[in-house]
């Protein structure tokens, strides 16, 4: 697996994050994914050649690994790294959706016209509802992936012998597994750093809602006094009103004086 390809695509969303997703991003990278390429690999590289059990039955220790560990840990944690970054292109997919809308609105009515976005990258309108639900994506696939873990191997421990009596075994035999005291380090690290990454999705997911809410209690406040830049604004809105109108957008009312001075109808996204 490529991850220096992983983290080349991730490392665009850095621009989009706020603190929090910032702090999580660094946490996958140095305490998951290098922790990953590093070592984690070698030492279950040799786990089912490893794996003992004091019998000669052909097929047997195939047969009572497999009980055991129907996947490893491994390969179960490549798979928990993957689904849990992938939630965060979403965003570069959004912003990017946005910055080809703005570039057409552009490229048809002119660069006097009033932009549709002020900032493609800000986390307003279905932006942050992207990245709210990118978030809550990676929230989920952590705690199953972690379900997962502790269902499929009885807990996050690593026993050193386990008796197996799945046929074709002749009677109960008894296995041992490789360098179980280092397996259980690994184990209880990889845990432990996603718990952390678990805390940092619930945090950025609580600042967003509170940034939200109190953006919006400050929308009900009454104005305090003029926009300097509304005359501005509003002339710019006034040439790009005019092209849509040359352009077919919109049908002037006869008896209506108020479409000279509004603005066209343009809801972000």
């Amino acid at each position: 697996m490529d991850w220096k390809t992983l983290q080349n695509l991730l490392s665009g969303v850095n621009k989009y994050s706020t603190a929090f997703g910032r702090i999580w991003l660094s946490v996958v990278f140095v305490f998951r994914v290098l922790v990953y390429v590093v070592a984690a690999e070698r030492v279950w590289g040799d786990e089912q050649k490893d794996f003992d059990c004091n019998t000669k039955q052909p097929g047997c220790s195939n047969v009572c690994y497999d009980h055991f560990f129907p996947i490893s840990n491994i390969r179960l944690w490549a798979l928990q790294l993957i689904f849990v970054t992938c939630p965060s292109l979403l965003v570069i997919l959004h912003v990017a959706y946005r910055e080809e809308r703005e570039r057409r609105h552009r490229q048809k009515y002119g660069d006097q016209c009033t932009k549709l976005y002020d900032n493609a990258g800000k986390k307003h309108g279905g932006l942050w509802w992207t990245y709210l639900l990118s978030l809550v994506f990676k929230l989920t696939i952590e705690f199953l992936f972690l379900y997962l873990l502790h269902t499929l191997w009885y807990g996050f421990s690593i026993p050193r012998l386990v008796q197996c009596s799945v046929s074709p075994c002749p009677n109960t035999v008894d296995c041992y597994i490789a360098r179980p005291t280092e397996k259980k380090v690994f184990t209880f690290f990889m845990v432990g750093a996603s718990a952390i990454c678990i805390v940092l999705t619930i945090s950025e997911i609580c600042y967003l809602i509170f940034h939200r809410v109190l953006r919006g209690m400050r929308k009900n406040r009454p104005p305090g006094g003029r926009n300097p830049r509304s005359s501005a604004s509003r002339a710019s809105t006034c040439r790009c009103h005019g092209k849509l109108v040359e352009a077919g957008e919109l049908v002037p009312h006869p008896h209506s004086d108020r479409l000279h001075a509004s603005a066209p109808a343009l809801t972000p996204i």
